[in-house]
């Protein structure tokens, strides 16, 4: 059946050349003859013509059958033991570390900054005491002096009007304030010191002495500044005489 199909196929292909082999001779005589009506008659041509056979396409052979393959047989496959992993240690990451060890830094230098600001306050408030201290007993003295000049001014009028009357007082001349301790005007001492002494024919201080309640630190300026008294001395028959038990209290106060 498929070598008829062939073969036919091949006649087919032939029978086509032919007819167009016949068509293009045809074509080729209709258009000599044409020209035949003007030109002399031509010498006679021949044509020769061959029938050509194409040879016919070989046809693929069909496909082997292919034999059914038999699936494997599966094959026993071995179960590893689990194996228990310890999980590794959790590190934390170097930047979080470095970011720490910053921030550790950072907040040492904050406090050792402070600490030192806290140190020059205290320092300032210090200095700022002991000025504002110092200030004040300068104050304090001035105080006492214009205290005791008040006084002296008082005495003074006061023996003037009664001197005529009565020529056996003795009148304060001069007296000079003590000066403030140190040490107690640092550690807010203040109290009051009494001093007994005689006044003598001259007018000034005899054997002064510290009588009654006095604080350690104001003992020394009371007899200091008791020494340096100056009096009017008491006259008696028209004869200066001595004038024993004579007291005298110094105030001290900070204002």
């Amino acid at each position: 059946m498929i070598g008829a199909l062939s073969e036919a196929r091949g006649n087919g292909q032939a029978l086509l050349v032919t007819v167009v082999l016949h068509s293009a001779v045809i074509a080729f005589l209709v258009l000599g003859w044409s020209q035949q009506q003007a030109l002399p008659e031509p010498a006679p041509s021949m044509l020769k013509t061959r029938l050509v056979m194409l040879p016919a396409e070989p046809l693929a052979a069909p496909p082997a059958p292919v034999a059914p393959v038999a699936p494997a047989a599966p094959q026993p496959v071995a179960q590893a033991e689990p194996q228990v992993v310890k999980p590794a240690p959790v590190q934390p990451p170097i930047q979080a570390r470095k970011l720490e060890q910053a921030a550790l830094a950072r907040k040492r230098v904050e406090e050792k900054k402070q600490a030192q600001l806290e140190q020059q306050h205290i320092a300032r408030q210090r200095v700022e005491q002991a000025e504002t201290q110092r200030l004040q007993a300068l104050a304090d003295a001035a105080a006492q002096q214009a205290r005791v000049a008040a006084d002296n001014a008082r005495l003074a009028r006061e023996s003037a009007a009664a001197g005529a009357a009565d020529v056996r007082q003795y009148l304060p001349i001069s007296k000079q304030a003590p000066d403030y301790p140190q040490r107690a005007l640092d550690k807010g001492i203040q109290g009051d010191c009494t001093v007994e002494y005689s006044v003598t024919p001259q007018g000034t201080v005899d054997n002064p002495k510290v009588v009654g309640n006095c604080h350690p630190a104001f003992i020394r300026p009371s007899l200091v500044a008791a020494a340096t008294f100056r009096y009017q001395p008491r006259v008696i028959d028209g004869q200066a005489v001595t004038v024993p038990g004579v007291r005298n209290t110094f105030h001290y106060k900070i204002q």
